[in-house]
């Protein structure tokens, strides 16, 4: 994306802190794997949101100084030995082109500046990002950096920024939605491979290989979140990542999936019929399933409240499992139905931001009704992503084929 993104991204926030105060946020860094291996280095989200810069260690500071704005960007040191080894480090204009930050220096230099800043400018404030999933979860470097940032500095102010750049994130810029209908784009190639490939007797990942290959070709280095390839009664469990049975003939597969398209996400969930025909059972399954799949997306407009919609959808779940002969009282709907009706969508698959909100136009959101039938080896779960747009909503993921009928005449030419 442009620079001018990121930039505009940076005065949003700027406006919102208070006066005399500093943001200071990190790009983070790979954990230890084994040995001399790390894990894969992907970047703090909220660090991205603000630079558009993926590498680890390196920092931003803005500031907010009698109504004054000022940022500055905190780069490694080139090690020519090093990047024999690893690779070449960003430099100084790389990290202007691609940020719009225009004042650099080396992480070297950042404890020193935060002094100066602290001590000479009457801060009184330092925002960072401070998310923490649990009161047990391990501390972040930003963490252990307030900590001793208020140990030197007694007289500062420690607040958190997250839920200040999580709000902001909700609402996704033009920008933004053309990166995730990239994204989407990948998806829907990668989903038609699947159905096409797809045969009894194959294991759950030799299918999933066929959307792993469509996506490296495509220049999407990651994926969403690790696809769940579920046939049978493995559509029954929500998060089934194991992906080694075998594909029984008649069976269903419900592949819950996504590319990353520069950072952002797609979250596509279809389920369909390996020998290319629903049975009926499964097909009268399927079209309940659409049928609230279809009336929340129609629900969803600006004011609309998630959770409002969510209780709803529950009813209309509730409403057809009664009609599927699988219960007899609303209340009894987890028995078949257990999870929210869907989620923010953005740099997160699960994106920042609380469910206690009204759509508001720009918001992108997941709708991913499902009915899960243990005893019948029957789990079924339809996930579209939806743009809030001033005239309610619009499915950025209508091109991928959803209706028993589609999906039938999709897979009937297969074999042509």
């Amino acid at each position: 994306m442009n620079k001018k993104v990121f930039y505009n991204n940076r005065r949003k926030l700027l406006n919102r802190i208070k006066e005399n105060a500093i943001v200071v946020l990190f790009s983070g860094a790979a954990p230890k794997k084994s040995a001399d291996e790390r894990y894969k280095y992907t970047p703090n989200r909220n660090f991205y949101y603000l630079t558009g810069i993926d590498e680890e260690n390196i920092a931003l500071v803005l500031t907010k100084i009698n109504g004054e704005y000022d940022e500055k960007l905190f780069i490694k040191k080139p090690n020519l030995q090093l990047e024999k080894w690893i690779g070449r480090s960003i430099r100084e204009d790389e990290a202007k082109d691609r940020s719009g930050v225009y004042s650099i220096s080396y992480v070297e230099e950042l404890e020193n500046i935060l002094h100066n800043y602290i001590s000479t400018k009457d801060i009184t404030i330092v925002y960072m990002d401070l998310e923490k999933d649990s009161f047990n979860s391990n501390k972040s470097y930003s963490e252990v950096f307030a900590e001793t940032l208020k140990d030197r500095y007694p007289q500062i102010v420690i607040k958190n920024a997250y839920n200040m750049i999580a709000d902001l994130r909700l609402v996704k810029s033009p920008e933004e939605i053309g990166e995730l209908k990239k994204a989407i784009e990948v998806t829907s190639l990668g989903i038609q491979e699947l159905m096409k490939h797809a045969r009894p007797g194959m294991k759950e990942y030799e299918l999933e290989a066929y959307f792993d290959f469509i996506c490296k070709s495509r220049g999407v280095r990651d994926f969403a979140f690790k696809t769940i390839a579920a046939s049978g009664v493995n559509g029954t469990i929500l998060h089934y990542e194991k992906n080694n049975s075998v594909i029984e003939k008649d069976s269903l597969i419900l592949f819950d999936l996504g590319a990353q398209y520069n950072y952002y996400n797609a979250d596509v969930t279809r389920t369909f019929p390996v020998s290319g025909v629903f049975t009926d059972r499964q097909k009268e399954v399927y079209n309940a399933v659409l049928r609230v799949n279809e009336k929340v997306i129609a629900a969803i407009k600006p004011g609309v409240s998630y959770l409002e919609l969510n209780a709803q959808a529950k009813e209309w779940i509730a409403e057809e499992c009664i009609e599927l002969g699988l219960i007899k009282d609303k209340a009894e709907v987890t028995n078949y139905y257990w999870h929210s009706i869907g989620h923010s969508l953005g740099l997160d698959t699960h994106d920042v931001g609380g469910r206690d909100i009204k759509f508001q136009e720009g918001m992108v959101w997941t709708v991913e009704p499902g009915i899960y039938i243990e005893e019948e080896k029957i789990g079924i779960r339809i996930e579209d992503d939806i743009l809030v747009t001033a005239e309610g909503a619009v499915n950025l993921t209508s091109g991928i084929v959803k209706t028993v009928e589609e999906i039938e005449a999709f897979m009937a030419e297969r074999a042509q």
